[in-house]
């Protein structure tokens, strides 16, 4: 929780205070150089020739500026040696703070005329200390100073890696990364790279700030704090003006100060009966603010006090130099460098920042979206209730367009998960409508197994609900809509009334949905203008493919890439279908002795291809002896296009690439698998690979940033890797992986990738179990049942589960360790919450 506010403060803040700080920061740095730029600009009036007699003394100098002014200097800032030009201030007229400056020649006394640029910079120092608005600007920069000390503190938090000595996890940049993993890097590790810098630069620049923070300052460092002088700000006091010997102010500057003398400033009084000031810097001085203090009589010269830089303690030091540690040139060049690129930098935060956090708005708007795609339709009538239950996320559309086409005819429709419908609404509804999924051998999927718990095992009276029941499943499996029929049979038995015999869809059968389509336009007296929009399959390109596992005992796993023909999105967690082709090979042997010639033309769809080309589509059945004798277009006529195979996306839009973990699958003969085949070995990198993206709600990441523990074994990685990637471009770095294979030496998938998150800490753990590698074979649930303790953990931090991979074997013993070390109760909880995800098969 503390973890979670830190973050919604933080990017408050950035969104808000960002924009401040950035111009601050330009602002900084465009000053930081200014006598450098200034010199560069007006090399006839800021520079002048040295001479071998030296600069006149105090005396000669004003004697000359008053007698060509006409007015009387108050203050003098001579460097002896550098052939810089020296500057006068007048005394102010009546009610200012400060009077004329000009630009002379120490050595001659003579002006040198007016700085181009002065303006600009001055300008641009109020932009950067008041924002240009006086008082209120002051406050509204002390303000963002301060929460710039929170952002370096929050981040600094928010980011702290596990492996903390690890210098690389800290300081490097991955340039492969795209989109919001790439801003993100940008932001942390920059942020990283100048954290000290900004540290700097704030808290000593809240001195000029708060004077509260300043008084704070000077009794902390000073070594007599009862006699600093405070800054003042108003008009100089009104009063007699001041008697000057500057032949005596200089004999007390040199005897004190010494020949090695670099600089003075000469400081007077605003009023008689007060000293003057005189601040110096030797020529060994460590830095340009290492100034020495002398308080003196201006009109005899008589010492009052006299502090060196030299003398003083190490904090008192740090207290004079504020300003050269504000600038950097405390630490000399390369500090006023460093200083001025983190300055330049300070805009990158506040972009990266509003780019993340509209990428999360994004995120956030798509989900509302997807949930709430329905207009409100004013009606009196009781709402229909549309319950769906969805492992991966197909009965959750199909959810949706039922209620579209219930909508279109007038009605009121209410869609719920099955996870959220009470034994209440059931007895209200007087209209309901379910669609749902069967999950492996008849089981309900993950978020309806609570519903079936504790409401299928209930008697209710539901002799006022009048129902339908559409059926998803997969009729390979034994128990084909086990889980729709049992909802069926006990709908019946408390008393409901079915509306029409269930439907029942295989693998997505499009005429059964179109029936159902027509059930409910006959129940609504709306018949259905078309068929349910479905996602058109597209021909993306296979951009690369790559061996995972060289020299593996088992079969080959290929990473494959695909592009988009143009700009798609999706969520980490999400599903892709596509469609196969049969390889030449198989479509050779499969017309060999059938008297038909690949290249004959037939037409599918409307559209003319050649007879090989419409076969790549289509079933070829193993016993052809019933077909031998027809046309071309007969023989494809009669058979069965290709059903589309499915896999878990392993990348994340921003990647710019859409990636897959495919393992080939072989067939007793040795024969490749279709799906798997054709996509690791036949389909040529470049060529079109016809697929759609499809939802899958069941498995994306949760809203909250809690914890996450991912499970998977051979290609499960697919699907854990879209989530970590996800997280990590999130900024989100508590997720622990286990993850099962046969052997580390040929079998580690992404072995680098995922290597190189535990090093920077973006995975926090990572659990390896590989099966073969000792005599006792050792798998994913085992690595769980070790770390039971660990489990049970970050379980009460509120973690969330996620598993990836094979049904029968690794996700049925992790759920079978789930319940051992947690209970059954827990698990269902778990489930019931939505902390307990799985994408299986």
């Amino acid at each position: 929780m503390f973890k979670k506010t830190l973050f919604q403060l933080h990017w408050f803040f950035g969104i808000t205070a960002g924009l401040v700080l950035a111009l601050m920061g330009i602002t900084g740095a465009a000053v930081s150089f200014q006598d450098e730029i200034l010199r560069a600009l007006n090399p006839s009036v800021l520079s002048v020739e040295k001479r071998d007699a030296g600069v006149l003394p105090p005396a000669e100098l004003v004697r000359t500026l008053e007698a060509t002014e006409g007015k009387t200097v108050s203050m003098l800032w001579v460097e002896s040696e550098s052939g810089n030009a020296a500057r006068v201030f007048f005394t102010p007229p009546p009610g200012e703070r400060r009077g004329q400056m000009r630009y002379f020649d120490p050595y001659t006394g003579r002006y040198m005329g007016d700085a181009v640029g002065q303006d600009f910079f001055g300008f641009v120092l109020q932009l950067h200390r008041f924002l240009a608005m006086g008082e209120t600007g002051r406050q509204i920069t002390g303000a963002c100073t301060l929460i710039l000390v929170f952002f370096c503190l929050s981040g600094l938090y928010l980011r702290w890696p596990r492996q903390v000595a690890n210098w690389r996890v800290w300081l490097t940049l991955d340039w492969r990364k795209k989109g919001r993993s790439f801003n993100w890097d940008l932001h942390s590790v920059f942020g990283t790279w100048c954290l000290l810098a900004y540290l700097l630069a704030a808290l000593t620049g809240l001195s000029w700030s708060y004077d509260w923070y300043s008084r704070g300052l000077t009794k902390l460092l000073s070594d007599a704090p009862q006699n600093e002088r405070m800054r003042k700000r108003g008009p100089p006091p009104a009063g007699p003006a001041p008697v000057a010997n500057y032949d005596a102010i200089w004999s007390s500057i040199y005897s004190n100060a010494g020949p090695g003398l670099s600089a003075y400033n000469i400081r007077m009084p605003a009023v008689a009966g007060q000293p003057a000031t005189v601040y110096y810097l030797l020529k060994n001085s460590p830095h340009d603010r290492a100034l020495n203090q002398i308080n003196l009589d201006p009109a005899t010269g008589e010492v009052k006090s006299h502090e060196q830089y030299a003398s003083k303690s190490f904090k008192a030091q740090v207290l004079t130099s504020l300003y050269a540690l504000h600038t950097g040139s405390y630490f000399g060049l390369i500090g006023r460098i460093i200083l001025t690129i983190s300055s330049v930098l300070m805009p990158l935060f506040f972009i990266t920042g509003w780019l993340l956090y509209l990428d999360r708005r994004r995120k956030k708007r798509q989900v509302r979206d997807a949930r709430n795609g329905l207009a409100t339709t004013p009606s009196n009538a009781p709402a229909w209730l549309i319950g769906f239950a969805s492992q991966s996320g197909f009965a959750e559309q199909l959810a949706w367009q039922t209620a579209g086409q219930l909508q279109a005819a007038g009605l009121a429709v209410k869609v719920q998960s099955l996870a959220n419908v009470t034994q209440d609404e059931l007895r209200q509804s007087q209209h309901a409508l379910f669609v749902v999924s069967t999950f492996g051998d008849g089981e309900a999927p993950d978020s309806a197994r609570g519903f079936e718990r504790s409401v299928l095992g209930q008697e209710l009276s539901l002799k006022c609900m009048n129902y339908a029941v559409l059926a998803l499943g997969d009729r390979q499996y034994p128990h084909f809509c086990g889980f729709a029929r049992r909802l069926h049979f006990w709908l019946t038995n408390q008393g409901g009334t079915p509306l029409f015999a269930p439907v029942e869809v295989d693998s997505g059968d499009s005429v059964a949905l179109q029936h159902w389509q027509q059930q409910l336009g006959q129940l609504t007296g709306h018949a259905p203008t078309a068929a349910w929009p479905t996602a058109q399959y597209e021909h993306w390109t296979l951009s690369r493919r790559s061996l995972l596992n060289p020299g593996s005992s088992g079969s080959g796993v290929y990473l494959l890439g695909l592009t988009a023909p143009a700009p798609h999105t999706w969520q980490a967690g999400d599903l892709v279908e596509v469609l196969p082709r049969n390889a030449p090979q198989a479509i050779e042997h499969f017309l060999d002795g059938m008297g038909l010639m690949g290249s004959e033309g037939v037409v599918v769809d409307g559209l003319a291809q050649p007879l090989n080309r419409a076969l790549a589509g289509r079933q070829l059945p193993d016993n052809r002896s019933h077909m031998v004798g027809l046309h071309a277009q007969a023989l494809v006529d009669a058979l069965v296009p290709l059903g589309m195979r499915e896999y878990s996306i392993a990348s994340i839009a921003s990647d710019g690439a859409l990636e897959l973990i495919v393992r080939q699958e072989r067939h007793p003969d040795g024969s490749l698998g279709l799906g798997s085949g054709w996509l690791t070995e036949y389909a040529a990198i470049g060529s079109g690979i016809r697929l759609r993206l499809r939802r899958n709600s069941g498995f994306h990441l949760p809203d909250a940033p809690v914890p996450l523990i991912l499970l998977g074994n051979g290609t499960g990685l697919a699907g854990l890797r879209s989530l970590l990637k996800a997280r990590i471009a999130d900024g989100q770095q508590r997720n622990w992986l286990l993850f099962g294979e046969r052997n580390i030496a040929h079998d580690y998938l992404c072995q680098d990738e995922l290597q190189g998150w535990l090093a920077s800490g973006d995975l926090a753990v990572l659990d390896l179990a590989f099966s073969r590698d000792q005599e006792e074979k050792i798998y994913v649930q085992d690595r769980l049942r070790e770390s039971a303790d660990a489990l049970r953990k970050w379980l009460a931090d509120g973690a969330a589960i996620y598993v990836c991979g094979s049904l029968q074997g690794m996700a049925a013993g992790v759920d079978q360790v789930l319940h051992e070390v947690l209970g059954t109760e827990a698990v269902e909880r778990l489930i019931e919450q939505g902390r307990y995800r799985r994408d299986v098969y």
